[in-house]
């Protein structure tokens, strides 16, 4: 056995006797990397991990400092991935240990996951979970303090300008030149803005090698608070997003993710945001002259040789970048406006529209829309694909020809994929500029071309034709508080050498003219006008076309110019975005209480057609949850009526119209004597709502009795009559005005199948409700019920229940209402509605959903009597309730309904696919109950027949696999999420069906073992 060999096996048996005299641990230990500290995994006979750090002599406020900080993090971040400290026997976290000279041992919990740097499974969620991470760790250590994070650390970035002094180490001339810009705009502009920044203790080395990732590529855990120091908070993402970036394709987009996952757990300023590009260079500099410091100290170091040629490959990609763009960037990741006045210039122009010039002369007519982005629609785009740049730009200048008018328009937010060219990229990592930012007019060559408002020539390019555009100018433009630019392109080069920088140009004055083809590129002639917040130092070679994934930004620096224009005819076009980026917009500014349907992998649905949505990429999903286009999406006959009567007029109900009186005619005809009066609003809740009014108005009584775990509206009067929305997760609990009667349940409830007296022994405890209201002197005002229940699991009602029930609620002076708002217009097949299935008749019925197939409309049918109780002097009032358009929805849906016969086909269906099911279940003991009338069906799963165990975690498995292998849409329901819901679009087929069949039982087979 040779010395090391015997040194080795030494170590290791005085390792195991620290671990067992002092943490009563023992099992198998493996040495693993360390500049300066021993360290150890020991797997413990159990299987369990820990982490031996054997401290090197040294700074006894650093090790203090990093007792400290996980003992804090302990408390103040528990559920962070963030090793903890172990006490040994006597309740020490960290104790003297002799190994290799005198060291200072500490035992840690274990992170698992693999290092950042050798894992293949980083990417995104890598960078997103870093920036949560790091976010939620500096909140916690905002309270943190301790000297040894006091210290002046040549790896604080903070104090980057110390460095200056070390530029002679780096040999390289470019590379010295590089890092001594990058270092003197740190001292000399970076520095004053920082020093207004907050400051904290911060982990400041968040490397690729000191962050873990797990097998799905999110961050397991961050280690090494050994380069901990107190400075200002922003450098924490700096410094991690100089490791994040490394390898990427768009090293910016990544920066700014991580900067935007920070900040969204822990909010940092807009200077903030600002200054990360910076800083990330800086971070850079930094290490460059670290290293050339020390190899200057030591040649025969080659280790960071090679290291730093990683570091100064990334530092040239950055340095690459666009600066004003790239901080616009980041800015608009953490949710503040790209450009900080571009919102004011868009408002200081609304504002100032209607003192514009004509840019130019009126003679030339109104603009027709030329869309020049033929390249991936219409019929010839096949051919536009192969030609080259000489024939698109002919194709381009025969569609100007055909154009009935003297210009046209070219569109901003077009897509102008023709620009082949890589100087077409932001940078040399970039994506490619393909979104048009201005607005083209054709026109005749030398036409004079006027300022729309008053400037100065700031910029002006008129050397050799480049990439087509030809001479530019830029106007430059003040207003109280800022300045801003807007372009000419494609201009004349003789008018064009007639101006020089700095001459003032009036409003109205025509101070260029369009330029002949030749001089342009060979386009037509036209101009490209365009409004400019920032010309990102580019002058007049400003960029015409912007990034698509980067929109946002790019029209935050060149905002929509319609409004110089006025046109009458649309100028712009909305730009499509990715999934990611509509998530992310959504969350920012739409309420994030606004679910996503399967948020994991959500759809963006750009089509409709029957019983099926499509997708942005053409793909067709079966839609079996949707029952609010009820007789299917985008129905050609109920798109007609609303086309046609929306070109007529749109107008409230306080004027006569043919179509409301037809319409409330033939909408309560479908019900019995005495419900033929109509009230109409735009919503569901706003229906039920307004039956309670109604309620209490005929009653003069205000208490509601509801069925448990019922839901009728997110009004706030229909969350508190709403069990499922006040019982369960941020509900406030039940109101004292409201009664919940027992979920009349024939599966799991205490009366099931085969009890023929169900019906009444459920209606009993609304009799229940109404004896506890009589108790406290009340009396129930209005009894809330659906046909069959929808958020209580699809439960089809027991008979006898609502004819009970509605006795009891009566006999006590209340009225009955039937929620028809799923349930209604033929979906249970044998009826019009769904409370016909127990041969009663309400006093007021409420709809919506299917009502208008998707157009926002719903109604209110009641009696003559209870309406004119509600006639008391308060005008009640509707604006859009009624409306024309509406009101020929409605009637266009009712006769789809009939002409389609959609009532018996979702009977004849709605059959077949129970029966289907319920031949599923002799196969798959899972299916535990299958229940249902027409195309309103439940399938609820369970674990267990006898115990009726709920098998929501299948279910969830059941729902995710249909989407992913069968392209089948559906959803759960029930008060344990364990039935499927089955609610398609009316015109649901039999092929359809069979395809659902096929699909459950596949998916059922595959269902994974628990």
């Amino acid at each position: 056995m040779t010395d090391a060999n015997s040194q080795h096996d030494g170590e290791i048996q005085a390792i195991d006797a620290l671990l067992r005299d002092s943490y009563g641990v023992s099992g198998k230990v493996t040495a693993l990397p360390g500049e300066h500290d021993l360290n150890y995994c020991v797997e413990a006979e159990d299987g369990t991990r820990f982490l031996l750090k054997l401290h090197a002599p040294g700074d006894a406020d650093d090790l203090a400092m990093q007792i400290a900080v996980l003992d804090h993090l302990s408390q103040a971040a528990p559920q962070l991935p963030i090793s903890r400290a172990l006490a040994d026997r006597n309740g020490a976290t960290a104790i003297a240990a002799a190994l290799r000279g005198n060291r200072t041992a500490r035992l840690l919990t274990w992170l698992a996951g693999n290092v950042w740097s050798k894992s293949s499974a980083r990417g995104t969620q890598s960078v997103v979970t870093l920036g949560r991470l790091l976010g939620e760790m500096d909140r916690s250590l905002e309270s943190f303090s301790h000297p040894g994070a006091k210290r002046a650390y040549a790896w604080d970035i903070g104090r980057a300008d110390m460095h200056l002094e070390n530029l002679d180490f780096i040999t390289d001339g470019e590379k010295r030149k590089t890092v001594g810009a990058i270092l003197q705009r740190f001292a000399g502009e970076i520095l004053p803005r920082l020093q207004q920044c907050p400051r904290q203790v911060i982990h400041n080395d968040a490397n690729d090698y000191n962050v873990l990732l797990d097998e799905t590529g999110a961050v397991s855990g961050l280690l090494d608070f050994g380069d901990m120091v107190e400075t200002w908070r922003v450098i924490e993402i700096a410094v991690a997003g100089a490791y994040a970036l490394i390898g990427t394709e768009d090293p910016v987009d990544t920066i700014g993710r991580l900067a935007g996952a920070y900040h969204a757990v822990n909010p940092i300023s807009e200077i903030e945001a600002e200054l990360i590009f910076d800083l990330t260079c800086t971070r850079y500099a930094v290490s460059m002259c670290m290293a050339a410091k020390q190899i200057g100290e030591n040649p025969e170091n080659t280790y960071l040789l090679v290291s730093q040629e990683d570091v100064w490959r990334e530092l040239q990609r950055l340095q690459s970048e666009n600066r004003s763009l790239a901080i616009a960037r980041i800015r608009d990741a953490c949710g503040f406006d790209p450009i900080p006045h571009g919102t004011r210039i868009e408002r200081w122009l609304e504002r100032n529209a209607h003192d514009f010039a004509g840019i130019f002369k009126p003679s030339i007519g109104k603009p027709k829309v030329l869309a020049l982005d033929i390249t991936t629609t219409g019929q010839d785009a096949e051919a536009w694909a192969s030609l080259d740049a000489a024939g698109a730009q002919r194709l381009i200048a025969e569609r100007v020809a055909q154009a009935e008018a003297d210009f046209a328009i070219g569109l901003y937010g077009e897509d102008r994929n023709i620009y082949k060219s890589d100087a077409y990229r932001t940078s040399t990592a970039g994506q490619r500029r393909s979104i048009h930012l201005g607005i083209d007019l054709f026109g005749q060559a030398q036409e004079p071309v006027h300022a729309p408002f008053a400037g100065t020539v700031a910029f002006i390019h008129n050397d050799a034709v480049a990439f087509g555009f030809g001479p530019t100018v830029l106007l430059e433009h003040r207003t109280d508080d800022d300045v801003f630019w807007t372009l000419y392109g494609h201009l004349s080069r003789e008018s064009v050498a007639k101006l020089s920088v700095g001459r003032a140009i009036a409003k109205g004055e025509a101070f260029c003219a369009l330029g002949e083809a030749s001089e342009n590129g060979n386009w037509s002639p036209h101009l490209h006008f365009q409004i400019v917040t920032d010309h990102l130092g580019l002058g007049a070679q400003m960029h015409g076309v912007g990034v698509r994934d980067q929109w946002q930004v790019w029209r935050g620096i060149s905002p929509d110019p319609s409004v110089v224009f006025g046109f009458s005819t649309p100028a712009s076009v909305v730009v499509a975005r990715d999934k990611d980026f509509l998530v992310r917009e959504r969350h920012r500014r739409i309420g994030r209480s606004l679910s996503i349907a399967y948020s994991a992998t959500p759809l963006k649905i750009v089509g409709g057609e029957g019983a099926y949505l499509i997708d942005e990429e053409g793909t067709r999903w079966l839609d079996m949850v949707n029952n609010v286009c009820h007789v299917g999406h985008c129905h050609p006959r109920v798109v007609k009526a609303a086309q046609a009567q929306i070109g007529k007029l749109n107008t409230n109900s306080r004027y006569l119209h043919d179509s409301l009186v037809e319409y409330s005619r033939r909408l309560a005809g479908l019900f019995p004597d005495p419900l033929n009066v109509c009230f109409f609003v735009n919503s569901g809740s706003e229906a039920n709502d307004l039956a309670i009014r109604l309620a209490r108005a005929y009653t003069g009584h205000r208490d509601i009795i509801t069925v448990d775990h019922a839901y009728h509206g997110h009004l706030s009067s229909l969350i508190d009559v709403s069990p499922y929305k006040f019982a369960g997760k941020g509900g406030e609990g039940r109101p004292r005005h409201v009664r919940v009667a027992e979920m009349p349940d024939l599966y799991r409830g205490r009366f099931r199948y085969g009890d023929a007296d169900a019906g009444s022994k459920y209606a009993e405890d609304v009799r229940n409700q109404v004896a506890a209201l009589t108790v406290e002197g009340r009396r129930p005002a209005l009894f809330f019920s659906e046909g069959i229940l929808g958020t209580g699991g699809q439960l089809t009602i027991p008979d006898n229940y609502l004819r009970q029930a509605y006795a009891h609620v009566r006999a006590a002076g209340g009225l009955c209402l039937a929620d028809e708002v799923q349930v209604g217009f033929g979906r249970v097949g044998s009826h019009m509605w769904a409370h016909e299935l127990q041969g009663v008749v309400p006093d007021i019925v409420t709809m919506g959903k299917p009502i208008g197939n998707g157009h926002p409309m719903a109604a209110v049918v009641t009696t003559e009597a209870i309406a004119a109780s509600f006639a008391n002097g308060m005008e009640y009032f509707n604006t859009f309730g009624g409306n024309p358009v509406s009101a020929e929805i409605g009637l266009a849906v009712l006769d789809v309904i009939r002409d389609e016969r959609l009532m018996h086909h979702c009977k004849v269906v709605g059959d077949r696919l129970m029966d289907g099911v319920r031949a599923l279940a002799a196969r798959h003991e899972i299916i535990g109950d299958v229940r249902g009338h027409g195309l309103f069906n439940g399938v609820e799963l369970v674990r267990d027949r006898e115990t009726l165990e709920p098998a929501a975690a299948e279910l969830d498995f059941v729902i995710a696999e249909m989407k992913r292998s069968h392209r089948i849409l559906l959803s759960s329901e029930g008060p344990h999420h364990n039935v499927l819901k089955v609610k398609p679009p009316a015109p649901f087929s039999a092929e359809d069906c069979d395809r659902f069949l096929n699909a459950l039982d596949e998916t059922l087979s595959r269902l994974p073992v628990r």
